[in-house]
């Protein structure tokens, strides 16, 4: 197009051709990842990178894992689940259904990690703990429904799961792969979900969004958070990312629970 810069050009592209709204996106995050795939592809041009985008889907869907936020581990922060701990076993004595939404879940990790810290707790009665785990990525959940996990030169899955007193009750190892047992298993459901553009879900006792705000295009977190918002119960807690909070003008709208593990209540 007349005027369009050859980056621009490859935002248009992945507007057209990826399920994935790149407006809503800060451009140095989407430049971070376009760039890495550049790079896997041999090619420093950016008109050649929207040509290969527009003639192969293979490339279109590596993209598109690209673009989606992955990074995750079990109990990510392990400071914050002490917080949510308590935050469940209240629930659980006073409701008869409790519904938590972990969205964007990724692999699956954070999901597993509330059901498993659900039945590892005497005090928090997994019977009543519905999880939701929703991404906008397939392919992350595929490998969720899978629950099987690997211990890497990066990954040591037996330290993530440290927090629980009881790791092996809910996972069941071999050499370095570790599956989700099916108690865990069974409270958690995995779905296909947008938070850009497909709205509100709910509503829900918890929701966790964690690690996505601060990716997210300044004039765009407003109505991203519009949907968490209207995902939330009444009295509902919303928790976000160690350097995210509660956007300047909505602080009246939720009391911290634990501000520097940034857990809010919806008031």
């Amino acid at each position: 197009m007349s005027g369009e810069s050859a980056f621009e050009g490859v935002l248009r592209q992945i507007d057209d051709s990826v399920p994935f709204e790149p407006g809503y996106y800060n451009e140095s995050y989407l430049d971070r990842r376009i760039t890495a795939r550049m790079r896997r592809r041999g090619t420093d041009s950016h008109r050649e990178y929207e040509r290969l985008l527009r003639e192969e889907s293979d490339e279109r869907e590596a993209l598109m894992d690209a673009l989606t936020i992955n990074v995750t581990e079990f109990f990510r922060n392990p400071e914050m689940w002490e917080v949510l701990r308590t935050v469940l076993t209240d629930l659980t004595d006073e409701k008869r259904r409790v519904r938590v939404w972990s969205a964007p879940c990724a692999d699956g990790r954070e999901a597993y990690s509330l059901a498993m810290l659900a039945c590892d707790d005497p005090d928090i009665d997994e019977s009543r703990v519905e999880v939701l785990g929703s991404d906008i990525s397939e392919e992350a959940l595929e490998n969720a429904r899978a629950g099987v996990y690997h211990t890497t030169r990066t990954t040591d899955i037996a330290e993530e799961l440290a927090p629980l007193s009881e790791p092996d009750r809910h996972v069941e190892r071999d050499d370095d792969a570790f599956r989700v047992r099916d108690a865990p298993r069974r409270l958690v459901e995995f779905g296909t979900h947008d938070l850009i553009s497909d709205g509100s879900r709910g509503p829900f006792d918890v929701v966790l969004c964690r690690n996505l705000l601060i990716y997210i295009d300044t004039d765009h977190k407003g109505s991203l958070f519009d949907t968490l918002e209207a995902s939330l119960a009444e009295g509902g807690v919303l928790v976000v990312g160690m350097t995210e909070s509660v956007p300047p003008g909505r602080t009246d709208g939720y009391e911290p629970v634990d501000k520097r593990r940034r857990v809010f209540r919806r008031r």
